[in-house]
């Protein structure tokens, strides 16, 4: 049944549930101002320190690690950086395709291809301008020491507008190598029922941005047949389960209503037919929410935490969180932890409630800590440690 306006996923808005949070020890012991502030924290499943690891990042959008523990971070201006051995290197990579710093949009999210080891190719998701506008682009590289060579642009959504919203974007490979790009409906939300239009969906590409043959709407001329699922608004999160193949994606509301599903071809997510949320100011959105062929969301946030970032995470240094997702939060400026029952959530617990700002990325890293970035003009790289 899909989750109602004053069941569990809501009950952040009342003082009952505000007191069991308490209970169970959601709460800062220490806080310093400034980026580079440590705070430690804990929960009902143990106790962390949050340790800054890298600063000077002008906001940050998407983090990739590399082998051996370097990481890439895009920032919203169009700079791809590395970190190396903890630093951060003075100077951006070369080869980003040219981006445009627009509304919402810039460039957006890393990933590294699955054989990156010996492909060593990175994908960018970015806005671009064209004749018509801006919209969703997708590229991708050889990284090489200097930067990124032999840079393509494998997929552009279409078709572009002058609007500043909404353009998504995350990205995952799944176990067969396609590529899972979300994009937002651009501010439009009639494009999130419209498959002529790539904006509002969910699609599915190969590795190279051709279209595989097995995607849901291939040989439908009134569909663009990279849409894999539709009816989203804007997914700024997006992540697989390793043990089952699934691909989670959060995405945010207008006014409430903020949602996670897991993905499934040729689904339509309801927007804005269906919604939780309402206008701005007040006011009705579509047919209510819930309506037969829409798929209900797993979990909804009334009122809107506007999710950025998702990872599921299997590491060994959070041995209660194993099998949980983790994200974070924008307008409420915290971390979550989303317990899961198969593909059931179950609970949420929240951290670092307006301690470190606006929390755009969070990922499992290669060592099994938690890492998040904080969306700023002086935006830091955070590491989650357990203390003990």
């Amino acid at each position: 049944m899909r989750p109602g306006p004053r069941s569990q996923v809501n009950s952040f808005e009342w003082p009952a549930f505000v007191f069991a949070l308490a209970t169970m020890g959601v709460f800062l012991v220490a806080c310093f101002a400034g980026a580079s502030k440590t705070a430690d924290a804990s929960g009902a499943n143990g106790e962390f320190r949050v340790v800054p690891i890298v600063e000077g990042l002008e906001r940050p959008w998407g983090l990739a690690f590399l082998p051996g523990g370097d990481m890439l971070i895009t920032e919203k201006a169009g700079r791809l950086r590395r970190v190396s051995g903890g630093k951060l290197l003075d100077e951006p990579l070369e080869g980003v395709p040219v981006i445009a710093d627009h509304g919402q949009g810039g460039l957006l999210d890393v990933v590294l291809h699955p054989d990156f080891e010996s492909n060593r190719l990175v994908y960018l998701s970015f806005a671009a301008k064209g004749a018509d506008g801006y919209g969703t682009e997708v590229a991708r590289g050889v990284l090489r020491d200097a930067g990124l060579e032999d840079v393509q642009v494998i997929f552009r959504a279409l078709p572009k507008t002058g609007s500043g919203h909404h353009f998504g974007s995350r990205m995952v490979f799944d176990d067969e190598g396609h590529l899972f790009v979300s994009v937002g409906d651009r501010g439009n939300r009639e494009n999130s029922q419209d498959l002529t239009t790539h904006n509002g969906s969910v699609l599915r590409l190969n590795a190279d941005g051709t279209v595989p043959e097995d995607n849901p709407f291939v040989g439908n001329p009134d569909a663009k047949p990279e849409i894999y699922s539709f009816g989203h608004r804007n997914p700024q999160g997006m992540t697989r389960d390793p043990s089952t193949g699934r691909i989670w994606i959060h995405e945010h509301g207008p006014q409430g209503g903020d949602e996670i599903n897991v993905i499934a071809a040729g689904a339509n997510f309801g927007w804005p037919v269906v919604t939780f949320g309402e206008e701005y100011g007040g006011g009705a959105i579509g047919e209510g929410n819930k309506k037969d062929g829409m798929v209900d969301p797993l979990w909804v946030w009334v009122p809107s935490i506007a999710p950025s970032g998702l990872a599921f995470y299997s590491g060994d240094r959070f041995k209660q969180w194993q099998g949980s997702l983790i994200g974070g939060a924008l307008k409420s400026r915290l971390m979550f932890r989303l317990s899961l029952d198969n593909a059931k959530v179950t609970g949420e617990e929240r951290f670092l409630s307006g301690d470190f700002g606006r929390i755009r990325d969070v990922r499992q890293g290669p060592d099994g800590y938690v890492y998040l970035l904080t969306d700023a003009r002086n935006g830091a790289v955070l590491r989650l440690e357990p203390m003990n």
